[in-house]
């Protein structure tokens, strides 16, 4: 069997994913997965990403060593109750950023993990609760200009310096940003893989926020 030279496939090209992600320590190569990312008729927001994010994670595997560890994430923003994916063009951007103006929504991801060696299906969901700024049209049109919105779920990035969309968060941040990672570190003792770094410090010490609920989502919570 020949011996892989990385720890993970990341089903995955996002640039946020991968800083995230090297938090852990771990050597990986991305992968991107292209699937159908229409939601089914009717289906829950939560439903949507976890079909989602595993579906990512079976194709990458489908053509990786079998055992090879496969790592996949979705991420939607739902608003009463509605999902709003990734902006089409910049007019759907500024729709979407009026839309979430001054009000809370919901960012759920999804994490999955595959190995087809031992049939290995895990995973988890996490879901911040987002209150948006009552940022002006100015600063809509010059977001937009910068690009930034087109390739993001509900046409923001939490960490964008110039924006800063958030007014005021209480939830995991990385979950906003695409790939909550306590939620990764509670799942990957699951397929046998421990964890040996401090995750809950080396995260909040790389996004300079003091998370309040770390501990709740290791134990099982959130």
């Amino acid at each position: 069997m020949e011996t892989l030279q990385f720890d993970f496939f990341l089903a995955s090209n996002s640039p946020r994913r991968r800083e995230l992600l090297r938090l852990f320590g771990w050597v990986f190569v991305s992968r991107p997965a292209e699937v159908d990312e229409s939601p089914l008729p009717d289906e829950p927001p939560q439903a949507y990403v976890l079909r989602l994010a595993e579906c990512k994670a079976r194709v990458v595997a489908e053509g990786a060593p079998e055992e090879a560890l496969v790592l996949a994430a979705d991420t939607t923003v739902v608003v009463d109750g509605t999902i709003l994916g990734k902006p089409a063009d910049s007019n759907q951007a500024r729709a979407m950023l009026r839309q979430l103006r001054g009000r809370r929504h919901q960012v759920y991801t999804a994490i999955a993990l595959v190995r087809r060696r031992d049939d290995l299906r895990l995973t988890d969901l996490g879901e911040t609760d987002v209150p948006m700024r009552e940022y002006t049209d100015d600063e809509i049109e010059a977001y937009v200009a910068s690009g930034d919105p087109l390739d993001k779920a509900g046409a923001y990035a939490i960490q964008h310096a110039g924006f800063k969309p958030v007014e005021r968060l209480d939830g995991c941040y990385a979950n906003v940003m695409g790939l909550p990672l306590c939620h990764l570190a509670r799942s990957l003792p699951r397929a046998g893989i421990p964890v040996s770094v401090d995750i809950p410090a080396a995260c909040q010490g790389f996004l300079g926020y003091r998370c309040p609920v770390y501990s709740q989502i290791l134990r099982g919570g959130g």
